[in-house]
């Protein structure tokens, strides 16, 4: 259960502190153990600050709150009551109340094990508080771009010719753990990572039991004596009218501890039984939301994705069968107009989970793989893109009746697509010359005649919009927000630089299809 005293920052590492140079903050008695960690800075001149600390602060005291004459009782007592509220360390600032550290302070930390830091007086306890801050700040940013780069890297891995066992390596190396994939029966389908042990992994399998879905025949087995209060709804219920036991509601989550490894099981979305478990020496921050993407990713790859109902596109079939036309059962399926998509892999013969997985990736359940070759039937407003791992070609989108010609053309399309070792073709309703010539090709080509003015982007911009209004001044004196006189001077500059006649057709066809592939 999440700890409400906790704010939900990443915590800063005292040593972190202790290294700014600004703060020149000095580690004067207690342990110097690497682990400790400040949630955050509280202030407090308080004789007995328990009651004000939550747990996890660097306490600031000038020492105001000192009486004349304290004794080392005074000092044992105060330490004590700052430990009791789970204070991680203790900054003492000097001037204006005391010019040294009082020894009774110093010999009652080192007794209590509570580090002890000396606050110089040019810094401010404020000063202290502001760095803490900006190190929580700083923190929170780093977590945040690792579990952003996590998601790329796993929804790249879900998009491969084998997606189960790349997602699963680059979990494993993105939590630093070991990973399992559980079937509805409870074996091990899919692995990565070090194992950690016989006792792990059998703690680990217990615990994606107690996720597994389960009807009123089919008890979850008790969760394990480590699982962590909450996690785990309590069993049972009342009995059902005709006398039998209701389903008991499954966590959709659940952990444990055991060994000093952090184990979790997810169950996945799809309600087939499929588990994700999860095995590592520690939990960062950012580890569930990671875990959680990829638990996201294998529902997608285990379970049948579906562009409409299932119902819907079960009456689909049966009346294909029964003789209805394509284009009479196609608003069953989602859309009037369709794509088809043929992809190959570039590595091995796809499986039906890299065309689940493809299918889920392009927005659409309607897959066939055979022969080496996936294709996909997809319905308009869903623009395929290059995936990575894999060659397509598309066709144009049609309506029903023209899917086998549809089905041709892709196919020619992904031919092509492999011939010129680009990872999309499209085949267009109708040729242009962009279609006549490889992308890699044109790209050059582009970058070449266009070197000259590439550094001046108002003269790029300038001929683009010259050559879009057929060479219109005024026009493009209008779009641009210049007077028409510096239009001419541009365009002027532009032929001076192209060493070339913008007003030979050739020349202004050629520019304008170099810049299309700016």
């Amino acid at each position: 259960m999440t700890d409400p005293t906790v704010p939900p920052t990443p915590p800063v590492p005292l040593d972190a502190l202790l290294a700014r140079e600004d703060l020149a903050l000095r580690r004067v008695a207690g342990p110097a153990a690497p682990g400790i960690v400040v949630h955050w800075a509280h202030t407090s001149e308080m004789a007995d600050p328990y009651p004000y600390l939550l747990g996890g602060e660097l306490l600031l005291s000038a020492g105001v709150h000192i009486p004349d004459g304290a004794g080392p009782g005074y000092f044992d007592a105060y330490v004590s009551r700052i430990v009791a509220a789970g204070g991680v360390a203790l900054g003492f600032g000097l001037a204006p109340v005391h010019d040294t550290v009082p020894e009774a302070l110093v010999a009652a930390c080192d007794l209590q094990g509570l580090p002890l830091l000396e606050v110089p007086p040019r810094t401010t306890f404020s000063g202290v508080a502001r760095a803490v801050w900006q190190l929580m700040a700083q923190a929170r940013l780093a977590e945040l771009r690792r579990v952003t780069e996590a998601h790329q890297s796993l929804a790249s891995a879900a998009a491969r010719p084998n997606p189960v066992p790349s997602l699963l390596h680059r979990l494993s190396r993105h939590l630093d753990g070991r990973v399992v994939l559980f079937g509805p029966e409870g074996t091990e389908i899919g692995a990565a990572g070090r194992t950690r042990g016989e006792e792990t992994e059998a703690a680990l399998a217990k615990l994606a039991q107690v996720v597994r879905p389960s009807g009123p025949d089919g008890p979850r087995p008790a969760p394990t004596s480590g699982t962590e209060p909450g996690t785990v709804p309590g069993a049972g219920g009342p009995a059902s009218p005709a006398g039998r036991a209701r389903p008991r509601p499954s966590p959709v989550s659940a952990t444990d501890t055991v060994a000093g490894v952090r184990l979790t099981a997810y169950a996945l979305g799809a309600g087939h039984g499929f588990v994700l478990g999860v095995a590592a020496p520690s939990r960062d921050s950012g580890d569930h939301t990671i875990a959680s993407v990829a638990a996201v990713l294998l529902t997608l790859l285990t379970g049948e994705q579906q562009s409409g109902t299932g119902a819907a596109r079960s009456a689909a079939l049966v009346r294909l069968l029964l003789g209805s036309e394509p284009e009479d059962v196609a608003p069953l399926l989602g859309g009037e107009r369709w794509r088809v998509v043929h992809a190959r892999p570039d590595a091995q013969v796809p499986d039906a989970l890299a065309a689940s997985a493809l299918g889920a990736a392009l927005g659409s359940a309607l897959v066939d793989p055979a022969d080496g070759v996936v294709r996909v039937l997809l319905p308009t407003g869903r623009e395929p893109q290059a995936q990575p791992g894999w060659t397509l070609g598309v066709s144009a989108a049609v309506g029903p009746r023209d899917w086998p010609a549809a089905d041709t053309r892709a196919a020619r399309a992904l031919a092509r697509a492999r011939a010129t070792r680009v990872p999309l073709v499209v085949h267009g309703a109708r040729p242009a010359l962009d279609d006549l010539v490889p992308s890699a090709d044109a790209d050059a080509h582009a970058r070449l005649l266009l070197a000259p003015v590439e550094g001046t982007p108002a003269l790029v911009d300038t001929l683009r919009t010259w050559l879009s209004l057929h060479g219109s001044w005024d026009r493009t004196a209008v779009v641009l927000s210049v007077h028409r006189n510096t239009v001419r001077q541009r365009i002027a500059r532009c032929a001076a630089l192209l060493e070339t006649d913008l007003d030979d057709p050739d020349v202004r066809m050629n520019l304008w299809f170099a810049l299309r592939r700016t």
